[in-house]
């Protein structure tokens, strides 16, 4: 974060404000016994977290003159999903860890049943959102984010690498299906996120088609950054456990890469993600920072 862009911190500085202020309107706080539940989504959703997937949508949406209520509700489904994914992965039967975002884990905090349940509301309310007229005008739209937000995050998506990756604790993976187990546990939100902008500008084949290749490679490069995070970052800047894949003994990019070949590849992605977008002028130069940010981060 220390060597990102100036227009590129204030855009994630802007777009966490803003889906923080989302959330806190989203999830006021009941009088009544759900009142518990509520805190549990707000402590997992407000404050800390990188934005990334929000910010996406925005710089997408932009290339196309979306309007922005319409890209910060879709954003704000999309945010609703990773939330509820963090919330689920921490708990004793998935990571098992006490730290999240610097905070005690919802599961640590409150319970493992209010967390669960935290994470299944907050699963429930981005199809909701996106349902919803407000988000878009046109009902087709709408059907389009659902069911391509329905992928990212199902059996095909996010929750099947969420699957694989627990099964790599018991078996060596090789580095295609450690490449496909990525793409889907981490990339599949990303890529969502990109196509989100997309759909909502009504974007035609031809324009998707370099949009994708862009969410592809940044996620996989998103992941290999993650990686060498874990490896080397520190515990108090990161706000979580580090070490962990280690630790499980997990096959990854860079126990079968090497520290250097990981990191060449994580450049290389990047350089990909960048050319994908070679159609596109200067409306497009935050997804290409944004690309750059992936392997500057810190955390």
């Amino acid at each position: 974060m220390a060597d990102a862009s100036l227009s590129l911190k204030a855009a994630l500085s802007e777009i966490s404000a803003e889906i923080d202020d989302r959330f806190d309107l989203l999830l006021a706080i009941p009088d009544d016994p759900r009142a518990d539940l509520y805190r549990a989504m707000r402590h997992a959703a407000i404050g800390g977290g990188k934005r990334l997937r929000p910010l996406l949508v925005f710089a997408t949406a932009r290339l196309f003159g979306v309007d922005r209520e319409c890209a910060g509700r879709a954003a704000l489904a999309i945010e609703c999903i990773h939330v509820y994914s963090l919330i689920h992965d921490d708990l004793p039967a998935m990571d098992d860890d006490d730290l999240r975002r610097g905070k005690p884990t919802v599961h640590k905090l409150y319970s493992e049943a209010t967390a669960i349940l935290a994470g299944d509301c907050l699963h429930a309310l981005a199809f909701e959102i996106l349902a919803e007229p407000a988000t878009h005008g046109d009902p087709f739209v709408r059907a389009e984010l659902v069911l391509d937000l329905a992928r990212a995050a199902g059996p095909a998506g996010m929750a099947g690498g969420q699957m694989m990756d627990i099964e790599a604790e018991k078996a060596s993976f090789d580095l295609p299906t450690i490449t496909r187990l990525q793409a889907m546990k981490t990339g599949a939100l990303i890529a969502s996120a990109v196509e989100a902008g997309a759909i909502l500008g009504k974007a035609s084949p031809e324009a998707r088609t370099g949009l994708r290749g862009y969410a592809r490679a940044i996620g996989l490069a998103f992941q290999i950054a993650d990686d060498l995070l874990d490896y080397e970052g520190e515990e108090e800047k990161m706000g979580k456990r580090v070490h962990k894949d280690q630790d499980a003994g997990k096959e990854t990019f860079l126990s079968l890469l090497g520290v250097d070949r990981a990191r060449e590849q994580a450049r290389m992605l990047v350089d990909q993600a960048v050319q994908h977008l070679h159609n596109y002028g200067a409306e497009a130069d935050l997804l290409r920072e944004i690309a750059r940010y992936t392997l500057e981060r810190d955390r």
